[in-house]
């Protein structure tokens, strides 16, 4: 329902969802309904742009809400910390509140400070434009001591520079921000001169700077410069004396992390092993590193971006899918993939559902055959670096393809198609044609066929169901679900087949004005009168607490209200209800997980773009999808991008109407998309293909 992204400081859009025009001759190809309505998007996406400014802004709220009032020193410090052990938002909070000190004591020095401190937590957090924006900011006040801002904001510029590819130019930022740091800083950005080096291709000058380097004192610090000393050497073309410096740390003891720096050795063994041609020892590697992967909990690690080694979990699983693929084991490349998405993830499902122990690991390729009826088919995808892996298995079949895009192409493709979408482009069809020929046209998927898609890394956002083959969309000639890992869907298929018929449900949740919806009002109460037992909960009686209240006792439960997707850190993703005590009381996606909902069969959030989030080290997307499913919810309604009153009101009927008399979800959600394809003036994506049904896809109503 509305477009609201978080921003810093807080929502700005307007509320209205936009109703399509009048039908126009181009109606069926897109065109201008679509486009208009999509740019009434963008331009309440865009009302604030001004984000130091909306900063700033918050900052000062924050502030007026602490009882106890620290220095703007304080805050940063504050911080720092915060940014340290992983907390995004909170961390910006704090410098949010040193930026608003700043300005209110006119402190020059402070301001420099805060927008470093703003710098490194954008960029820890993966937000490279923010991150660069604060830097910039960062060096146009004067610092009592550059040292302690000019070393930093350059080594963060480099950071960006590293994480975009462009490593000729991170070497640029890392001298200057060298040539600006104090003594206890220069290490760290010495560090990571030497990958920036060893990546653009300089191993002589890297084997200098480190050669210049001081052993560090903390042992995670010392482990990741020895892990840089091994890559080094495999640069420098010397894969056996990498493979012998990686084995050497596979004994090596790092405390509480010393599984993680183990897979990370065994993972340097792997590569060194293919360097020299020994596919078979390289395999042994890569499932030794894999077979640590269950000891180390997804948790961010500061060290390695302050070394510049950016380290990403998912490429240990790339290079196992990749050697089992090479060896012809399509069913061992499979469970490596699914491995890598489903761990995290799984663990939350897992604690709530109180599974047997029968069922507590992944889903192999077997057990998930018995469980597929014969027209299931799930499509597994896994993008490498150099190529897309697909898996189609069936309950007697699995077959392995491979696309020949680069994961870099895949996402600009995926990009500019979902831009078409949203912008309400004729060219979405061109698109979608193209796509639909690319990702699903060497599958052999048989019209009627019920379809679970597994994406991966940009696939997460791709609308599947708006993919066409032989000029019809996907969503035309099959029932289409998305799971965030097999395994997962599987285990919430069982555990909630049937539920009652009974719809809790939200609308309209009073704030303000500007953010009143009465298109989701209508939407609520049309709802209700599918379900004789129904509670709803309209304006000011739509709260958090009552929420809260009812979220283990709510077997299908819909929410028609604002939601906001927060790029920086996903867990803290809102909806927003009503005001309770005269006060905003959003929920967010982090309190979700505490929530008791095990006896809640499907959430429904008729909001804007309540299915994004980031991309997580165990490929599951962090945000309302991981909190909902973790909180024990099996199925999960989210949206991709801004949706339409009349769409969205005519695609939740249908879908609710379907459940009603007994329809399963998935091809009650197929109903609901096909009632406003089949709508000339909704034709065009934007309109019917925002939302997904992900988890248990096999769900039914019972009366």
């Amino acid at each position: 329902m509305g477009v609201l992204l978080l921003g810093p400081g807080g929502p700005s859009a307007q509320a209205q969802r936009p109703a399509p025009p009048p039908a126009t001759p181009a109606a069926a190809a897109g065109g201008p309904n679509a486009e208009a309505a999509a740019d009434r998007m963008a331009q309440a996406r865009l009302a604030d742009t001004d984000t130091l400014l909306a900063l700033t802004s918050e900052g000062a709220v924050l502030y007026g809400q602490d009882a106890v009032k620290l220095s703007g020193y304080q805050y940063c410090s504050q911080a720092v910390a915060l940014a340290e052990a992983g907390e995004f938002r909170q961390s910006v909070r704090a410098a949010s509140k040193a930026l608003h000190l700043a300005n209110a004591t006119s402190d020059p020095n402070l301001r420099a400070v805060a927008n470093r401190d703003l710098a490194i937590v954008y960029s820890y957090s993966g937000q490279l434009e923010k991150a660069e924006e604060f830097a910039r900011e960062a060096l146009r006040h004067p610092a009592r001591d550059p040292k302690l801002v000019v070393g930093p904001v350059q080594k963060v510029i480099g950071d960006v520079r590293t994480r975009r590819g462009d490593f000729a130019g991170a070497v640029l930022s890392y001298d200057e921000a060298l040539a600006n740091s104090s003594p206890r800083y220069a290490p760290l950005v010495q560090a990571s001169l030497v990958n920036a080096l060893i990546e653009s291709g300089d191993a002589a000058r890297a084997r200098q700077v480190l050669g210049d380097m001081a052993e560090p004192r903390e042992a995670p610090l010392a482990a990741q410069l020895e892990r840089t000393r091994a890559r080094l050497l495999l640069a420098e073309n010397k894969p056996a004396e990498a493979r012998d410096k990686y084995r050497a740390l596979t004994t090596r003891q790092v405390g509480t992390d010393t599984a993680y720096y183990r897979l990370w050795a065994w993972d340097g063994v792997a590569r060194s092993e293919l360097a020299l041609g020994q596919k078979q020892a390289a395999a042994e590697a890569a499932g030794r590193a894999l077979a640590d992967v269950d000891q180390v909990r997804a948790r961010f690690r500061s060290e390695e971006v302050k070394m510049g080694l950016f380290s990403d979990l998912q490429s240990v699983f790339e290079r196992g899918v990749a050697v089992y693929s090479e060896a012809g084991d399509p069913q061992r490349a499979f469970e490596v993939s699914e491995h890598s998405r489903s761990r995290a993830l799984l663990d939350a499902v897992r604690g709530r559902a109180k599974l047997s122990e029968s069922s507590a690991g992944t889903v192999g390729v077997v057990a998930l055959q018995r469980t597929l009826a014969a027209d299931e088919r799930v499509v597994q995808f896994h993008a490498l670096p150099d190529r897309l892996m697909v898996w189609v298995v069936g309950p007697d079949s699995i077959v392995e393809k491979r696309i020949a895009v680069k994961r870099e192409e895949l996402t600009e493709l995926v990009e500019t198609f979902r831009n078409s979408i949203v912008r309400g482009r004729r060219a979405a069809i061109t698109n979608a044609d193209k796509l639909g020929a690319a990702l699903l046209g060497p599958l052999g998927l048989v019209p009627g066929q019920r379809v679970v898609v597994v994406p991966h890394g940009p696939l997460h956002y791709l609308p599947f169901q708006a993919l066409r083959l032989d000029g019809r969309y996907l969503i035309e000639t099959h029932p289409v679900s998305v799971a965030p890992s097999i395994s997962i869907a599987v285990q919430l298929a069982q555990r909630t087949p049937r539920v009652n018929a009974s719809l809790t449900a939200f609308g309209n949740p009073r704030i303000e004005d500007k953010y009143d919806l009465p298109g989701a009002e209508t939407e609520v109460k049309q709802l209700a009168q599918l379900f004789p037992r129904n509670t709803v909960y309209m304006g000011a009686a739509a709260t958090k607490t009552q929420f809260r209240d009812v979220a283990s006792r709510s077997p299908l439960m819909h929410v028609a209200a604002h939601a906001e997707a927060d790029e920086v850190d996903p867990l803290y993703s809102r909806i927003l209800l009503a005001n309770e005590g005269g006060k905003q009381n959003f929920l967010e996606a982090h309190e979700i997980l505490a929530l008791p909902m095990d006896g809640t069969a499907l959430v429904t959030l008729s909001a804007c773009e309540s299915g994004l989030g980031r991309i997580a080290q165990g490929d599951e997307v962090l945000g309302f999808t991981r909190s909902f499913l973790s909180a024990g919810s099996s199925s999960l309604i989210a949206s991709l991008w801004p949706v339409s009153d009349d769409a969205t009101a005519v695609l939740m009927g249908t879908l609710y109407g379907e459940l009603a008399k007994g329809r399963d979800i998935q091809k009650a959600m197929q109903a609901g998309q096909l009632a406003v394809l089949k709508d000339p003036k909704m034709s065009h994506p934007f309109f019917w293909a925002p939302f997904n049904l992900i988890g248990n896809w096999r769900l039914t109503v019972g009366s």
